[in-house]
């Protein structure tokens, strides 16, 4: 068990056999299969087309039961789902819900780890940033390229923060830029004690990247190694100085022939993914229009291992809350009453007939009041008692429930 749990992958005899359409003659995908994988490394899984990698990938992560052999992972069973829970996996095609958007996409991966609705929120904005895909978050992915898709998948391998990371073709259909940001997302990763199964086809990013590298062929393993030992040509030697002169450099040229029969001066290259970069890095500091995809920001946020902050609401403690659980506190405001011209318009008749109806009334207290005074009080009075019956009479008609009254005056002539 000790001896396991010091391999974030191991294989132990594994193997898959399918048979053809009619069941009868075996294909044999993956023969006796020896994989060690070590914690904090990056690995390259290479082999040509049909050579049992993706398979491999499928039995580990108990995708696809092998026919005999086993697998551990991260020091459990295959199927063990805590294990699972701590893995991080892009497959090599991106099956996502085209109807989907980029957030809901991110969100609906984070709900299947469990992870709270903050922290869903907070991780899905660093994943869109570092991927370059900010301002597309609303957008459906079934509209996405192929590589802005393979962008999103490696967003969604991501959410759960895993200690192991499995990549089926990462920057399949991505261009350089996108592949150097993986790149150093992947170095990044492993320099915090992340492991990395790379299986690609791109030999100079695995070259780039990966500390150890296995060539499959016919399901068996060729060779397996580090870079350095597997690459390094130990019949050659390469010397690289600075600008020297021609007369130097034929004094060079002497002294080498005198050792070998072989010498061969040049200036070094570039490449041209180095190249590249510069070119678009230059065309994108002068502000250039693209409707492309964004530069990513890098690692930040939880990747970088800093706590997410954003805060709990009301809504995510109401949806989490089990049955029985105190309510939580809340507060409620009143609003005003809203009113509408209409009501103010009778609240103002309203209070003139109130108005009115008390000055019709208001008894005369005799002896305090001169005799000019009592006739403009009558006078007052009278004109008040004339718009007081004039609105009763508006009102009726407003009502549709009798016709308007006509009045005379004094002289006979009609008013109406």
């Amino acid at each position: 068990m000790a001896e396991a749990q010091s391999f974030a992958i191991e294989t132990i005899s594994l193997t898959k056999i399918f048979p053809d359409w009619w069941g009868r003659s075996k294909v044999v995908a993956v023969e006796s299969l020896d994989l060690r994988i070590r914690y904090n490394e990056i690995y390259g899984f290479l082999g040509p087309n049909g050579s049992g990698k993706t398979t491999t990938i499928k039995m580990i992560l108990n995708l696809l039961h092998p026919t005999k052999g086993a697998a551990i992972l991260l020091g459990r069973g295959a199927g063990d789902a805590d294990a699972l829970g701590r893995v991080g996996y892009l497959p090599e095609e991106s099956y996502l819900y085209p109807y989907l958007t980029a957030r809901e996409t991110l969100d609906f991966y984070g709900r299947l780890f469990g992870l709270p609705g903050p922290v869903r929120r907070s991780r899905i904005d660093t994943l869109l940033e570092m991927v370059g895909l900010s301002g597309m978050g609303s957008r459906a992915v079934g509209t996405f390229s192929k590589g802005m898709a393979r962008r999103i998948g490696l967003a969604q391998a991501l959410i759960n923060d895993p200690d192991l990371l499995i990549l089926d073709e990462p920057t399949s259909g991505m261009d350089p830029l996108g592949t150097r940001q993986i790149k150093d997302l992947l170095k990044e990763r492993a320099g915090r004690g992340k492991t990395i199964l790379l299986s690609s086809h791109l030999l100079a990013d695995v070259e780039d990247i990966c500390d150890r590298i296995g060539i499959l062929y016919g399901g068996r393993m060729q060779v397996e190694g580090s870079v350095r030992e597997l690459l390094e040509q130990h019949q050659s030697t390469q010397i690289q100085t600075g600008l020297v002169s021609e007369t130097a450099l034929e004094k060079i040229r002497q002294v080498l022939e005198q050792e070998s029969s072989f010498c061969q001066i040049s200036r070094p290259m570039d490449k041209l993914e180095t190249f590249f970069i510069r070119t678009v890095t230059t065309a994108r500091q002068s502000n250039q229009p693209t409707s492309g995809v964004g530069v990513g920001s890098g690692i930040s946020g939880f990747l970088a291992g800093k706590k997410p902050l954003a805060p709990d609401t009301v809504l995510e403690r109401l949806v989490s809350a089990k049955p029985g659980d105190a309510e939580p506190e809340r507060t409620t405001e009143l609003a005003e009453p809203q009113t509408s011209p209409a009501d103010e318009v009778t609240g103002q008749k309203r209070d003139m007939l109130e108005r009115l109806s008390h000055k019709a009334v208001e008894p005369v207290l005799e002896g305090t009041e001169t005799a000019s005074q009592s006739e403009e009080k009558k006078t007052s009075e009278r004109i008040d008692k004339d718009l007081l019956d004039g609105l009763r009479d508006r009102k009726k008609n407003s009502d549709g429930t009798t016709e308007p009254t006509h009045r005379k005056d004094s002289k006979g002539s009609d008013n109406g």
